[in-house]
Order: C-alpha cells, then sequence, then structure tokens
C-alpha cells in the first residue's frame, strides 16, 4: 500500500481494495456468466436439433434470443464494474481490485487503513502533482495595479534558503470586503518538490525596472555619524568612504554621488569593518 508522501507513477497499484458495492457487482457478473454458459449450451444444443429436424425453429429462435439476452447481461456487468475501475477480469477475487495511479503525483492524503473495508464513493487517497506549483499572495488595494499576470517574480521560503523565479499567472478579479485584498498566483517549476503546500513564502514583484551607472548591495552600505558609507579598499585594507543612496530593490541600492564604477569595497564583510572602526575610535578617546 502506498504511503504519506511517496511519488508514485502513473499506473503504480496505491491498494488492493475490498467493497462490498464490488463484491455485489462481481457476484452478479459471476451469475450473468452462469446463465450465459447456460444459454450457450441451450443455443447449441437447439441448433443442432433444429438441423437434425427433430425440434422446431422456433426453439432454435427462442434459445438465440436467450442467448442473446445473456450476454447483453454479462456486458452491462461488466462496464459497471470498468466505470468504477474495479475491472472485470478476475471475477473469482470477488470484493477486491487494484486501485492505480491516474498519473504521476505524490500521495498528500491517506484515509485508509490495512484490512478496511470501503464503499464505493469512499475517499481514500488524494494525489497530487507537486512538479509545479502555485505561491499564492494577497495583493492590496493600493497595489493591486502593479501586479500584471505575466510579470517576472523572485520567491523565497521563509523557512529555508530555497529560492526561485516564477511568473505572475493569475490575479483575482474581486477585492475582499474584509482584507481589502486580491488573491494573485505565482507559477513555479518544483522539479525537486523543495516547494511543499502550505510552505510560508516571501514574494518579489519587479513592478519597473531601471538601469543605474553604480550599485551596490544593501549590505555593503552602513551608516557613520548619520551619513551612509561604503568601505573601500585601500592600501592596507578599507576605509568608509561617503556615498548619497538613490534607489533601492531591497537587494541592491543605487549610489548617486561618492563612488565610481568598478571601484573595489567590501560587501557582506563591511559590517565587521564597521564594528572593528568603532572599537578602534573608542580606544583612542580613552
Amino acid at each position: 500500500m502506498a504511503g504519506l508522501g511517496e511519488r508514485v507513477r502513473k499506473g503504480q497499484v496505491l491498494a488492493v481494495i475490498s467493497s462490498p458495492g464490488v463484491s455485489e457487482q462481481r457476484s452478479t457478473l459471476r451469475s450473468a456468466l452462469q446463465r450465459l454458459v447456460l444459454a450457450q449450451s441451450t443455443h447449441a444444443r437447439e441448433q443442432r436439433l433444429w438441423e437434425e429436424r427433430i425440434s422446431p425453429e422456433q426453439d432454435l429462435l427462442a434459445a438465440r434470443q436467450a442467448l442473446r439476452e445473456a450476454e447483453i447481461a454479462v456486458a452491462n456487468e461488466r462496464q459497471k464494474l470498468d466505470a468504477i475501475g474495479a475491472g472485470s477480469g478476475a471475477v473469482g477475487r470477488l470484493g477486491r481490485y487494484e486501485l492505480r495511479s491516474p498519473f504521476d503525483g505524490t500521495v498528500v492524503e491517506k484515509h485508509i487503513a490495512l484490512g478496511e473495508v470501503v464503499k464505493e464513493d469512499t475517499s481514500v487517497f488524494t494525489l497530487s502533482d507537486l512538479s509545479t506549483v502555485w505561491a499564492e499572495l494577497s495583493v492590496g488595494a493600493s497595489d493591486i495595479d502593479q501586479v500584471r499576470v505575466g510579470e517576472p517574480v523572485s520567491v523565497r521560503s521563509v523557512a529555508s534558503s530555497a529560492q526561485a523565479e516564477g511568473r505572475v499567472s493569475s490575479v483575482g478579479a474581486l477585492i475582499g470586503e474584509a482584507t481589502r485584498t486580491a488573491k494573485a498566483r505565482v507559477t513555479l517549476a518544483n522539479p525537486q518538490l523543495a516547494w511543499r503546500p502550505g510552505l510560508f513564502v516571501s514574494v518579489e514583484l519587479v513592478a519597473s525596472e531601471a538601469v543605474v551607472p553604480v550599485a551596490v548591495s544593501v549590505d555593503a552600505v552602513q551608516t557613520v555619524d548619520g551619513r551612509p558609507v561604503v568601505y573601500v579598499q585601500v592600501p592596507g585594507g578599507f576605509a568608509p568612504q561617503a556615498v548619497r543612496t538613490g534607489r533601492s530593490d531591497g537587494r541592491h541600492v543605487e549610489i548617486v554621488a561618492g563612488l565610481r564604477a568598478g571601484t573595489r569595497h567590501a560587501a557582506a564583510g563591511s559590517f565587521v569593518l564597521k564594528a572593528e572602526q568603532g572599537k578602534g575610535a573608542g580606544a583612542h578617546d580613552h
């Protein structure tokens, strides 16, 4: 039996199901098959007797009609079993049939235990194709005009370092009366199943793009004496260089003045330089 969270392939057997309803239908099919065998035997006998001029033709016609009715009954019972996916081949195993996966996916819910008897309308497994997932976000009424289908989006997991790029696939047409937000969805490829349903994510939407002459990472900009600085490389180490900042997208900051393009500077470790500089200034003041 397939387990919760297991990845399954199309056609893979998930479980062998016991069902009273299927048992009754297969029992009916077996009875219909027995009547068919009897009708075939009767028809063959009447055919022989008619050819030997022993029985009248009407007896042969009656046997032929009974044979057709028996064949129709068997076909109907087989169709009923096929309609619920039970199949009609192994009629000797009454009430049992193999439940197979209709597509490649993952078992996300399981509502059956070993040895349990189920009905035809019982929800046994819930499968989901997680190769592609949706990230759902709530967009405020004031920002809804900036969210458009097809726009590139960066998605990051709140619980881990996983991140991916996607695009807005749909934007809700209605704004909730209570939340004053609309629902938007981002489609993400998920080949490694890193993105799981229910995972909280942060979403960055590119509303507009601009090319700037100089930009640094947000970690490179520190504040010293109330002014933004960037620690540039000088002989023997790094020194703070006062700059004037401009626009920011949360990851990079535009440098309007104070830093030339290509100047080597400290990025992720700039806060360490600031801390060391602060210690040095404290010792000097003392």
